[in-house]
């Protein structure tokens, strides 16, 4: 918001003593909204204030206004440089290996699994139900299961499944209750879509979700009542825990990295790019190519084929 004049807010100048202990705490110091602005009136506002390198921090909606501003910018023919810098916990960015705050999210989510896990063995036929965070892309849920070892089902948005039938969800997860008494799924935020409604978009365009999580709370409970198997679903969602967590060190370690290199691109005259890693090199990547779609969970890929040995989950959970 306070990209625009109108918003009457003016800029948080950040010096020394303003900085000196962000990287201790979670969140932003600096805010965020949703929602698009008026491309001209923010680049008239770099103008005010005589801003000549503007670093653009997040996904995919603030690149795609990284991209606006950047064409703005050279329409007018002025000399600022627009650099992004990858910072969204769901790790969906094109081109780039690793999204800073992502290996926090995963991490922090480990310890909801183990409550899950926890609660799930306390009951009978006990079912701990976790959701996570991820719109379009499922790494969270997938690295999160991989590192706590307690996760039985993984459903990710790029893995479709089916619920009742001979090979679908509930009949995998019956099986598993009858020989082991407890369970514990993990459910990414837009996996299995087609069951739930959804309703308009955000502000800032993205069609909203349907909530999966509270959807199969309530509907494992609906199918073994139906069917006269008693079970136990304890039900967690630790979206806001995760995602306003402090950066452990790994994530600390590479966000100043790329600081340092977003910085060194624009005061060499770079713009419209994205700072990143791929094989542990620093790159520098058009913002172009990074908004032409999101980086997906390749289920064909080792790392899909570790979840699935992790688990023990079946590859495919649909019907033929």
């Amino acid at each position: 918001l306070g990209m625009v004049k109108e918003s009457n807010l003016q800029p948080m100048v950040l010096d020394t003593e303003m900085v000196s202990d962000i990287h201790a705490k979670g969140g932003t110091i600096l805010g965020s909204s949703r929602g698009p602005q008026d491309v001209s009136k923010m680049v008239d506002r770099l103008m005010d204030f005589g801003i000549n390198i503007l670093f653009c921090i997040g996904g995919d909606g603030t690149l795609h206004g990284a991209k606006e501003i950047t064409d703005e910018i050279n329409n007018r023919c002025l000399p600022i440089s627009v650099i992004g810098i990858p910072k969204t916990i769901d790790n969906d960015i094109n081109y780039i290996e690793k999204t800073f705050g992502f290996e926090t999210a995963f991490s922090i989510a480990v310890d909801s699994i183990r409550c899950a896990h926890t609660e799930a063995k306390g009951a009978q036929n006990g079912i701990g139900l976790v959701k996570l965070m991820g719109r379009n892309s499922g790494y969270i849920a997938a690295n999160a299961a991989l590192a706590s070892q307690d996760v039985n089902f993984c459903l990710i948005p790029e893995m479709p499944f089916d619920l009742e039938g001979p090979n679908g969800l509930y009949a995998h997860l019956q099986k598993r209750l009858m020989s082991r008494g407890h369970a514990v799924i993990v459910v990414a935020e837009g996996a299995g879509q087609n069951y739930v409604t959804r309703s308009g978009e955000d502000a800032s365009g993205n069609k909203k979700l349907g909530d999966i999580g509270t959807f199969l709370r309530d509907n494992l409970k609906s199918y073994f009542d139906r069917i006269g198997f008693t079970s136990t679903v304890r039900y967690i969602d630790p979206s806001y825990i995760v995602r306003s967590a402090t950066a452990i060190t790994s994530d600390s370690i590479y966000c100043n990295q790329l600081a340092q290199n977003a910085a060194h691109a624009g005061m060499a005259g770079k713009t419209g790019m994205l700072v990143g890693i791929w094989n542990n090199q620093f790159t520098h990547i058009p913002i172009d190519l990074t908004i032409v779609g999101r980086k997906l969970i390749d289920r064909e890929s080792i790392f899909w084929l570790n979840v699935i040995e992790a688990t023990g989950q079946p590859a495919s959970m649909t019907n033929k």
